[in-house]
């Protein structure tokens, strides 16, 4: 009886932690799963079709690095109440507030770009015209925000974040050798040498796993969440799940692709799809949803993340929780960013493949900005306190903008010396 009772106990226990990561989770999630967004989907096809499984190593490194950046953001958001472009300009001052603003707003605009241009060119798969899905998205993407609360519009995008796990389900599909992957793809190892395409396709990697709009994103999301300090450890939790989430879906793309496609020249996750049509066409099927799915999800996050920050700066009233009348500039500035965005992708002739993968190097060359805010931010006793970064939690902090210089410094020079990197 003791035995049954001690089993009861912990059932409830395990029950009750279960309902209150439910009533947490959402910011972590959501930013990590949408940070495999459409620009995301192209970069993980062409890698796998470029480079088999040779890079899985590479992805794998990236969860942790992107589980360290973004958890930086929920203390932060949790500890000052507010969002990362507020908090830049009370700690540093209005210059480098306006510099990570308008740094962030044309970086967020440009990949905006790229998620429309990922969901035209899934459903062109099934013939539907781009302006008809420029127009659908359009609305979804209203619809989601004039509910006047952040729960419905987070319930909305969490339905999103499932439907880019069918991926999972395409790699089974096509038979991938359990051990060639193993093999090929756990050894770190830099298939044809450190040349100059490689080097673009582990910054467009590292670009499309972390990107500025996530810091914005979710330190914004856990304020107008509401939560607290004592939500820290859930919302570390959400973050570390999210990441995971993350690297798995990004690693079953490459297989699929790896595995089916090797030796192809893969230029858009569209393509891939087209490419797989032909010998697998659930798989092919599946990867245009996903690419669609990933496109929208990416879009949600990224033109919220620009009005939270534009809200924040100008005082506007910039939450969810209220409707268009309470909060019209919000709004407004949302509405605009995915207008325009989605009226660029219906221009004639606009290299769209080429915007796609260049706008992946363009935000990781901008990062290194954003991350030394936020670890200036996290180091600031006066705002952190107790909550303030540890000094393992600064090593790695710093390692990975090091690094992340460092590959940014490599491409240069790998465009600037060609003959270097031949």
């Amino acid at each position: 009886m003791n035995y049954l009772s001690r089993f009861y106990y912990q059932y409830r226990r395990v029950i009750k932690a279960l309902q209150l990561y439910l009533l947490i989770a959402g910011p972590g999630l959501i930013v990590m799963i949408a940070d495999n967004d459409a620009g995301g989907i192209t970069t993980y096809a062409a890698t796998g079709a470029k480079y088999g499984y040779a890079l899985i190593w590479f992805l794998v490194l990236l969860g942790p690095v992107a589980y360290y950046v973004q958890e930086m953001t929920v203390r932060l958001g949790a500890v000052t109440k507010h969002g990362h472009a507020e908090a830049i300009f009370a700690a540093f001052g209005s210059f480098w507030g306006w510099f990570s603003l308008l740094d962030l707003s044309l970086v967020n605009w440009l990949t905006l770009i790229t998620e429309f241009i990922g969901m035209t060119a899934a459903l062109s798969i099934f013939n539907i015209p781009p302006v008809i899905t420029v127009l659908i998205v359009i609305g979804i993407m209203m619809f989601m925000v004039v509910q006047g609360r952040y729960w419905t519009w987070e319930k909305l995008a969490m339905f999103f974040c499932l439907l880019n796990l069918v991926y999972i389900p395409a790699a089974f599909m096509v038979h991938p050798s359990v051990g060639s992957i193993l093999q090929q793809g756990i050894i770190p190892n830099f298939p044809g040498g450190l040349t100059a395409t490689l080097i673009f396709f582990l910054m467009a990697n590292i670009g499309t796993t972390i990107a500025p709009w996530m810091i914005f994103f979710q330190q914004s999301a856990v304020v107008d969440k509401g939560m607290g300090k004592k939500d820290i450890p859930w919302g570390k939790l959400d973050t570390v799940l999210g990441a995971i989430f993350t690297v798995v879906v990004a690693i079953f793309i490459v297989i699929v692709t790896g595995t089916v496609l090797y030796g192809m020249e893969i230029s858009s996750a569209a393509q891939a799809s087209t490419a797989m049509m032909g010998t697998y066409p659930l798989v092919g099927t599946l990867l245009a949803i996903g690419l669609f799915d990933a496109g929208l999800l990416g879009a949600i996050c990224i033109s919220l993340a620009s009005s939270w920050a534009f809200g924040e700066v100008f005082g506007w009233a910039h939450s969810l929780n209220k409707r268009i009348r309470e909060a019209p500039w919000f709004y407004a500035y949302y509405f605009f960013a995915i207008i325009t965005a989605g009226l660029v992708v219906l221009i004639p002739n606009a290299p769209l493949v080429l915007i796609t993968l260049f706008v992946q190097v363009i935000a990781v060359t901008l990062l290194p900005a954003a991350l030394v805010f936020l670890i200036l931010l996290l180091n600031n006793e006066e705002i952190m306190g107790e909550y303030r970064n540890t000094t393992v939690q600064n090593v790695v902090s710093i390692a990975i903008v090091i690094g992340i210089i460092a590959l940014s410094t490599l491409y240069a020079f790998s465009v600037l010396f060609p003959e270097l990197f031949a």
